[in-house]
């Protein structure tokens, strides 16, 4: 595939906007005479294009918008045109065989993007190749630029870096060699165009690789599918499609390479015990941390994003606990191997779209599509079959949303309602037709997640309430006998941080993004899969929107980055962290809400875009990344601009009668025999 790239577009890939358009650094500044006088030296090294080249690339980029190249171009688009019509056709073919009998047919079956080029004109190919300069050269002045700005203020390398990926940044490889599996040898079934390939062409097939086993929560028998480890792992999701790779290239700026910087990806699938059951992962990340401290005498910088957050607060558990198959750290492990967490848009109280996608295989990505996308995605996927894998996939529940109605609201008011809100965002679930024997009332979200049990198989239902637990613990007592507990592991709210006073903690997270909140349902009525069974079933209502945007075909719109909503990503660090149950050493929280303040002629929002996924290219995140990772964090100034101080204020989580006069005592953790009282759902 990089052949291939390299083909078509030269070497190197396009990248981010232009450094006017930066925010500035909420680091305060601090530059020494000596720096500031070999920066202004060597500006010309990383700075934007000169104005006159500038204006050339554009002037030639209008030019080429007239005469031979709108010809060639247009040609161009009516041959992938005529491609993308074959797709549609199959997808309103028979669901049994018209598919498959049309790509014989066209002679798909052992079509690559190789074969496309060697039928497409010569002249065409060097179109392509030539638009693609120009883009290049118009932007490619911003690669690496903000870590040679942080290395002109003499930020480099100090702590070892390792960063622990969400569920989209790591790709899962096929390393069966059975039948089924031989063609799939070391390629991507998830996070590729493998993956592509193989879900269009023999979906069934990818289906049986991707979903575990329900009974073991492990790979299916004859199937084995691994996390891609390296950097590789984690840089693009496919080719063109950037995760980390911003982040990558600005920390070998300040001078990381492979040998200071380790990225521990993970199946993401499996439940995080399985994690350490099959693959030994957090034994191998505990070994990778205390090797890099041994190595450097230096303690390590840790980077999660997403649901790598929720993955290492749980790491930080079983480290620290006693027995068996556990880390036998001690209490103070992590005090002295790890200097800091950047905990950037975790999602640590769960992301809301996991209920309906496991529910009804639906979140707002499919509920607002377009009715030709909706019809030809269900003859394709069906929303059966989406709920399905969501369901064979225990790791994906991990990020059911925990808290309940103390967190996110009841019937009548929720914490981060607005005033003169129609809708309050506590009714999670709402059902227009409550008499229907699919539906029920309004549901709040401590009734949404025994809604979703009793409407999922008994599997299903045993296997996440055995892995994870969604309550609050309103004491200290509950706290620390979750210690014992480690389903408890991956909630916040019902264990605490670990016993490390020395180590800091960075949230960098966006706002201002609208992020689905809550959900208007109704009964599905669609026939069930062949060999299926189960309770009656039910969809997002996509007939119910308001003309503010505010419900948008079935979703209620809250505030967050896109993805996860503000309460997740910002109440622990606002405010949860900030209760002694929960945070008994005083570990120091510094947060740094990113605005989405997107570009708008940018697909991927930008130097100043606040989204999910896409802050990973974020210049003032990379910035801040570097100067933590630089061993100067302690310049860096909190900056929150959203409401969640207020929205905290008003969650159903306090401070026990007494809590903060006195310490927190740590009692000796040895899993292997302990059991608790966990705390409850309120």
């Amino acid at each position: 595939m990089s052949s291939l790239r390299r083909r078509i577009f030269g070497a190197g890939t396009p990248d981010a906007t232009p450094a006017g358009s930066r925010d500035a650094s909420p680091a305060a500044a601090h530059r020494s005479s000596a720096h500031a006088s070999n920066s202004a030296a060597h500006a010309e090294a990383y700075t934007a294009v000169p104005a006159t080249e500038l204006a050339q690339l554009a002037s030639t980029s209008k030019a080429r918008t007239h005469g031979g190249g709108r010809k060639r171009r247009n040609v161009w688009i009516f041959g992938l045109g005529g491609l993308f019509g074959l797709f549609v056709a199959g997808f309103t073919a028979s669901s049994t065989v018209g598919f498959d009998a049309l790509v014989d047919m066209a002679g798909l079956n052992d079509l690559t993007l190789d074969s496309i080029l060697d039928v497409l004109p010569a002249g065409l190919i060097v179109d392509i190749q030539k638009m693609q300069s120009r883009e290049k050269d118009a932007v490619n002045y911003d690669s690496f630029a903000v870590g040679l700005h942080a290395r002109s203020q003499g930020v480099e390398a100090k702590y070892p870096v390792i960063m622990i990926p969400g569920v989209i940044s790591t790709g899962l490889e096929s390393w069966g060699t059975g039948e089924q599996s031989r063609q799939y040898f070391r390629k991507r079934l998830w996070g590729s165009w493998s993956m592509m390939r193989a879900l269009v062409l023999d979906k069934a097939s990818w289906k049986r690789h991707i979903m575990l086993d329900k009974d073991t929560g492990m790979d299916p028998l004859g199937i084995k599918l691994r996390a891609a480890q390296g950097f590789d792992a984690a840089d693009f999701f496919i080719t063109g499609y950037w995760i980390w790779n911003k982040i990558l290239e600005n920390l070998a700026t300040i001078g990381y390479d492979p040998t200071n910087a380790f990225t521990a990806a993970y199946d993401w699938r499996m439940s995080y015990a399985n994690y350490e059951k099959r693959d030994q992962y957090f034994t191998r990340l505990q070994h990778h941390i205390e090797l890099a401290k041994h190595i450097t005498g230096l303690k390590v910088v840790l980077l999660s994003h997403s649901m790598g957050s929720q993955v290492l607060f749980y790491f930080y558990h079983w480290v620290e606990a006693s027995g068996p198959g556990y880390g036998n750290g001690g209490p103070t492990w992590v005090n002295e191997h790890i200097d800091s967490w950047i905990n950037i848009s975790g999602c640590m109280l769960g992301a809301l779209k996991d209920l309906p996608a496991v529910l009804s295989g639906e979140m707002r990505d499919t509920a607002q599509l377009n009715a030709f996308a909706v019809y030809g995605l269900e003859k394709f996927l069906s929303r059966q079959e989406r709920a399905e894998i969501f369901r064979h996939m225990p790791g994906i529940s991990s990020m059911l949303p925990m808290g309940g109605d103390a967190v996110w609201g009841n019937h009548t008011w929720a914490p981060d309602d607005l005033p003169g809100q129609n809708l309050t965002f506590g009714n999670f679930l709402s059902f227009r037709q409550p008499n229907n024997t699919a539906s029920a009332s309004n549901l709040t979200m401590g009734q949404a997640l025994p809604y979703l049990y009793n409407h999922t198989e008994q599997w299903y239902r045993d296997a996440t309430q055995q892995a994870y637990s969604h309550g609050v613990a309103h004491t200290r007592q509950q706290v620390e006998a979750n210690a014992l507990i480690p389903s408890k592991w991956v909630n916040p709210l019902e264990t605490r941080l670990p016993l490390a006073p020395d180590m800091k903690i960075y949230c960098f997270y966006g706002v201002g993004k609208p992020t689905e909140r809550a959900y208007f349902y109704r009964a599905d009525n669609e026939p069930l899969m062949p060999d299926k069974t189960g309770p009656p079933r039910v969809m997002i209502d996509t007939t119910v929107s308001t003309p503010d945007g505010f419900v948008d075909r079935g979703v209620v719109m809250g505030e967050g980055d896109g993805t996860v909503p503000i309460l997740s990503t910002g109440y622990m660090c606002n405010k949860g962290w900030k209760i002694k149950r929960f945070n008994p050493a005083g570990v120091k929280v510094t947060t740094v809400e990113m605005p989405h303040e997107p570009d708008k002629f940018s697909p991927r929002g930008g130097p100043n875009t606040g989204d999910h996924v896409d802050i990973l290219g974020r210049s003032s995140l990379n910035d801040l990344i570097l100067r933590v990772a630089g061993g100067k964090g302690h310049l860096i100034e909190e900056r929150v601009v959203s409401g969640i101080r207020g929205y905290a204020e008003r969650v159903g989580v306090y401070e026990e009668e007494g809590e903060g006069e006195e310490g927190v005592g740590r009692v000796d953790v040895d899993v292997a025999h302990g059991d608790g009282d966990g705390g409850d759902g309120a």
